[in-house]
């Protein structure tokens, strides 16, 4: 700061110099990246797409299933309350499926994180694919790095018109796509294709595809960089998973400074490997100098390192000067050591024991789920009904879950008081030793249980009870807990 700002400051007035006032807040300037081919580009290629085809056609792939229920093979079935992942079907009393499959994923992702950096963001994100996608749209329509700039600083022209009216079009078309496969996931693929061309689609679907078309089309077209530095909670606390043997990208000053052009055959005696050429700037997606160090922008994408490899290629120099490397083998080579990689440390230990724990427990549920659930919901209005031969009467509604693909019968029974005795309320003709579940389904059942006169004052105001329900053909049998209520306790 100068001393004219300074005596500014001191007067109380705005900083300022000769040419105005000092702006604090700079408006964010657009990146351009450059294009480049290398071995991290290649990557980065066959990462976006794999992940393009697996979310475009997944949808798609079909499962033979029982009933109504569309043979997709990855279906999010809100109106029926499932979820299907092939041969796996989640029921909303399985929630707990999700939670688990959520915390394997986070730890998995700080696993690798811990080993590799932030690869995650750098390859497989969804931000960095689709952006990746609008990138290339944009550089096949308006050109390189240096064609978008200039394009943008022309003045309108029909070139400047075609050129931007193309590259949009393309981005909404690439959103609605996008949108549309989204929804594919929560209803039958073909069969919404065929309703979206009969021009017979709810307002909900086109809400959503709407809403998801644009949020694509001003993230990955608009927002880009400022997602991952701005929006991204990630970027914050990366920090917390790295350690001094965490692959990062780096630069190695130690070989690369005095940094300079050269301008003679000898006159990189002085320098050291880096021409200067600020190409790994250039390419960039996120308009960070790595040079500078590792930032909380770097997604670690690598296409730096491909920029400078066909550099110090073309000028004679060892590749490596930008590198996948750890902060470890930085310092080493610069005290003249040779560099070692250690995968297996306490840290990377910690995870694969929590990893492996996790997923036993998840492999184990599935294998040991119940394909019977019973569920029993007390009356609250009344508590219990005094009969007139002085017996008390509470009512339940006992839901039982047929998770088979055949229409299964149940005898239900109760323990916990002396001379019960059960009744159902069903329309369906049911007995209390004949309850009828519908495949894949829910049964609801009105169920009396009444305890005489002479049981019911044996109870001291309430009284655990417990239902069960045996199938009738596999003897399967689920229990559940309950109440009998023979007073009000004030």
């Amino acid at each position: 700061m100068t001393q004219q700002q300074n005596n500014s400051q001191d007067n109380g007035g705005s900083p300022s110099d000769e040419a105005g006032s000092i702006q604090y807040f700079a408006a964010q300037e657009k990146v351009y990246a450059k294009a480049v081919s290398g071995r991290f580009r290649t990557y980065k290629w066959a990462a976006m797409i794999i992940c393009l085809a697996i979310y475009y056609f997944s949808p798609f792939l079909r499962w033979t299933r029982p009933g109504d229920t569309p043979d997709q093979a990855i279906l999010i079935d809100l109106p029926s309350r499932r979820a299907y992942f092939f041969m796996i079907e989640i029921w909303p009393q399985e929630v707990y499926y999700i939670t688990g499959i959520l915390i394997f994923a986070a730890i998995t992702l700080f696993f690798v994180t811990s080993l590799l950096g932030r690869v995650w963001c750098g390859y497989f994100c969804f931000q960095t694919v689709w952006t990746d996608l609008y990138m290339w749209v944009e550089r096949l329509i308006q050109g390189d790095r240096n064609a978008r700039m200039k394009l943008d600083k022309a003045s309108w022209s029909f070139e400047w018109m075609w050129k931007k009216i193309a590259t949009h079009i393309c981005w909404l078309l690439i959103g609605l796509f996008t949108a549309g496969a989204f929804v594919f996931y929560f209803n039958d693929a073909p069969t919404l294709i065929r309703d979206i061309f009969d021009l017979n689609v709810s307002s909900t679907v086109l809400a959503f595809v709407f809403g998801l078309t644009m949020s694509t089309y001003i993230m990955a077209g608009f927002a880009r960089e400022q997602v991952c530095t701005y929006m991204c909670p990630y970027a914050r606390f990366q920090s917390a998973m790295f350690d001094k043997e965490t692959l990062i990208i780096g630069y190695d000053e130690t070989r690369g400074e005095p940094r300079g052009k050269k301008r003679g055959a000898d006159s990189r005696d002085h320098l050291g490997d880096c021409v200067d050429c600020s190409l790994c700037v250039q390419v960039c997606p996120m308009g960070i100098d790595i040079r500078n160090g590792l930032q909380i922008q770097c997604i670690a994408c690598g296409l730096c390192v491909d920029a400078c490899d066909n550099v110090m290629e073309k000028v004679g120099s060892p590749k490596g000067l930008v590198r996948y490397d750890t902060e470890e083998n930085l310092e080493l080579r610069a005290q003249g050591h040779d560099p070692e990689l250690h995968l297996i440390r306490p840290r990377t230990i910690y995870y694969t024991l929590l990893l492996s724990a996790i997923g036993l427990l998840m492999l184990g549920s599935l294998l040991m789920r119940p394909v019977l659930d019973v569920h029993a919901i007390h009356d609250r209005a009344p508590l219990f009904t005094l009969l007139s031969d002085g017996g008390i009467r509470n009512g339940y509604e006992i839901k039982i879950l047929n998770k088979t693909h055949d229409e299964k019968s149940f005898a239900l029974s109760v323990e916990g008081v002396e001379g019960a005795r059960l009744a159902v309320q069903a329309a369906d003709g049911s007995t209390i030793d004949n309850l009828k579940v519908a495949p894949d389904s829910v049964g609801h059942f009105r169920i009396f249980l009444t305890v005489n006169k002479k049981e019911a004052a044996k109870i001291n105001g309430s009284a655990d009870i417990s239902f069960r329900a045996v199938d009738n053909a596999t003897q399967n049998s689920d229990d559940v807990e309950s109440v009998f209520i023979t007073k009000t306790v004030q």
